[in-house]
C-alpha cells in the first residue's frame, strides 16, 4: 500500500511539473477595419464578426474614426452590434487622408508631438468610443505611419496597448513594454496568417502555426499575432491605394471604388480565415485573446526592487534593460532605482545630450547637487533629462548614468565614466524601409522619428507572461 501511494505521488508530481513546464500559446486575432469608401466592406466586417462569434472566438476590431461615423450614417447598426460583441480598438481618425501620422509628426519633438497627435486623433477616438459604447482598448497606426510621440498621447487618452505590425522597434519577436505601452508589434515569425491570395498553401501556414505552438510549449508560453482587413476579403486592391497613393489628395466625390472580388472568390477568402481559426482553436494549450486580455496575461510593467549594486554593475557593462527572476527593468527603471526614486513610468529624454565636462573627476558636493537636480527634473517632468548640469558644464544622460553607477560601486572621488548605450540595437536604422507604405510620399524616410525612437528606448523591456 505504501509503495503504491508513493508511486502515485511520484507520478502526480512528475505530471504537475510537466504541465507547469508546458507553456500556453496565446493568439491575438485582429482586424484593421478601415475601408469607408466601398459599402461592401461593411458586409465583410459583419460576416467576419458573425463567423467568429459562431465559433466562440473573440477578436479585436481596430476601427477607423471615419469608418465608425460612416457605419452610423449608413444605419448599419447590424455591423456595429456584431463588432461590439468583440473587442474594439482604434485605428486613427482618417487612416490615409494626409497628413498621415508619421508625416505629420516627423519634425515635432516628443512633448509637442504628443499634443499634436492628440489634437488630430482625439475626435476619432471619441467617435469610435461613442458609436460602439466602449472605450477603445488599443491603437495601431495606419500602414507603417508610426511615430513615438503617439505613446505619450495614447496614455493620456487611456490606451495602454499598441497592437499593430511594424519593424521600427522590437525584441525577439514577442511583446515589449515601450513608451509606457504594451507593444504587440514586431512579431517576426510569430506574426502568422493564412494567405488568401493563394501564394502560400494553407498546409504551410498550419505547419508554421504548429511549430510556434510547440516552441512555446517548450519555452513557457508566448503570443502569435494574426491580422487581416475585412476589405481584403472582398477586394483585390486596397481602397486607399486606389485613391491616396504617394501622398495624393482627392475630393471625396472623386474617390474611386477598389476592384471587387467575385462573390465566389470572396467566399473562398472567408473560408480560409474560418479554417485557420478552427485549426488554431482545436489545438490544446492554444487560447485566443483580445487587446483587453493582453493586459491581464502580461505582468504589470512596474519593476521589482533590485539591489543597487547589482544594477550599477549591469549599467557599467552596458546601458540596457535587465531581466531578473522577479521581473524586467528598463534602463529608465534602473536609473530611477539608482537615484532612489520610487517606481513609476517616465518617458525617455527629448533629445541627445552632450558631455562638455572635461575633468576626469567631479567634486562630491557638485555631483551630489547634480543628482538632486536630476531627481527634481524627473519628478517634475516625468521624463528623463537629455543631459545633466555638473556646475556650469554638462554630462550627457548616458555618461551621467555610467558615472553614477561607477560611484556607487567605487566610493571615493567621483570618476567620470562614458556610458555605453546598448538598447539602441533594438531600433531600426533604415528609415525608408521602416516607413515603406504606398500612401507615404515618394522617398519618405523620417530619420528623425527613428532617432526619437532610440531616445525612447530607455523605456524598452521585454513583456513577461504572468
Amino acid at each position: 500500500m505504501l509503495k503504491t501511494f508513493l508511486f502515485r505521488c511520484c507520478v502526480s508530481f512528475l505530471l504537475t511539473g510537466l504541465c507547469a513546464a508546458q507553456g500556453t500559446t496565446y493568439v491575438v486575432l485582429w482586424f484593421d477595419t478601415e475601408d469607408y469608401v466601398d459599402p461592401i466592406a461593411d458586409d465583410a466586417a459583419l460576416r467576419i464578426a458573425n463567423d467568429l462569434t459562431s465559433l466562440g472566438v473573440q477578436a479585436t476590431f481596430k476601427v477607423v474614426g471615419e469608418k465608425a461615423r460612416v457605419l452610423e450614417r449608413r444605419g448599419r447598426q447590424d455591423v456595429i452590434q456584431a463588432l461590439g460583441k468583440h473587442c474594439i480598438g482604434y485605428h486613427s481618425d482618417w487612416h490615409s487622408i494626409q497628413p498621415v501620422p508619421a508625416l505629420n509628426l516627423q519634425h515635432f519633438g516628443l512633448i509637442e508631438g504628443a499634443l499634436e497627435f492628440e489634437r488630430r486623433q482625439r475626435q476619432g477616438f471619441e467617435d469610435v468610443g461613442r458609436i460602439f459604447a466602449v472605450s477603445p482598448a488599443c491603437y495601431g497606426q495606419p500602414g507603417s505611419s508610426w511615430a513615438p510621440q503617439s505613446n505619450l498621447a495614447l496614455r493620456r487618452m487611456g490606451v495602454h496597448v499598441y497592437l499593430d505590425s511594424g519593424i521600427q522597434m522590437g525584441y525577439r519577436d514577442q511583446p515589449i513594454w515601450y513608451g509606457g505601452l504594451l507593444y504587440v508589434y514586431n512579431m517576426g515569425p510569430y506574426q502568422i496568417r493564412a494567405d488568401i491570395d493563394k501564394q502560400i498553401p494553407e498546409s504551410e501556414t498550419y505547419r508554421q502555426f504548429d511549430d510556434a505552438v510547440e516552441h512555446f510549449r517548450q519555452t513557457g508560453g508566448g503570443l502569435i499575432s494574426t491580422y487581416y482587413h475585412p476589405t481584403e476579403m472582398v477586394h483585390t486592391e486596397f481602397w486607399d491605394a486606389v485613391n491616396f497613393a504617394q501622398g495624393a489628395v482627392r475630393k471625396r466625390e472623386e474617390w474611386a471604388l477598389p476592384a471587387r472580388r467575385t462573390p465566389e472568390d470572396a467566399e473562398r477568402c472567408f473560408q480560409i480565415l474560418k479554417r485557420y481559426v478552427e485549426h488554431a482553436k482545436a489545438i490544446p494549450d492554444v487560447k485566443f485573446v483580445t487587446a483587453n486580455d493582453l493586459l491581464r496575461i502580461y505582468a504589470n510593467p512596474l519593476p521589482p526592487s533590485v539591489d543597487k549594486l547589482k544594477l550599477a554593475r549591469h549599467f557599467k557593462k552596458g546601458i540596457t534593460f535587465l531581466s531578473v527572476d522577479a521581473g524586467n527593468l528598463s534602463a529608465a527603471d534602473i536609473l530611477l532605482q539608482l537615484l532612489d526614486l520610487p517606481a513609476q513610468y517616465v518617458d525617455g529624454p527629448t533629445g541627445r545630450g552632450v558631455t562638455n565636462y572635461s575633468d576626469q573627476t567631479i567634486p562630491d558636493f557638485v555631483f551630489d547637487a547634480a543628482i538632486a537636480d536630476v531627481r527634481s527634473f524627473i519628478e517634475g517632468n516625468h521624463y528623463l533629462p537629455k543631459d545633466v548640469f555638473v556646475g556650469s558644464k554638462t554630462l550627457s544622460l548616458p555618461d551621467f548614468a555610467a558615472t553614477l553607477a561607477e560611484h556607487l560601486l567605487t566610493p571615493g572621488p567621483v570618476r567620470v565614466e562614458q556610458g555605453k548605450i546598448e538598447f539602441e540595437q533594438y531600433v531600426a536604422t533604415d528609415a525608408r524601409a521602416a516607413f515603406s507604405w504606398p500612401i507615404h510620399p515618394p522617398g519618405f524616410a523620417p530619420a528623425e522619428l527613428l532617432e526619437m525612437a532610440r531616445l525612447q528606448a530607455w523605456t524598452l523591456k521585454p513583456a513577461r507572461l504572468r
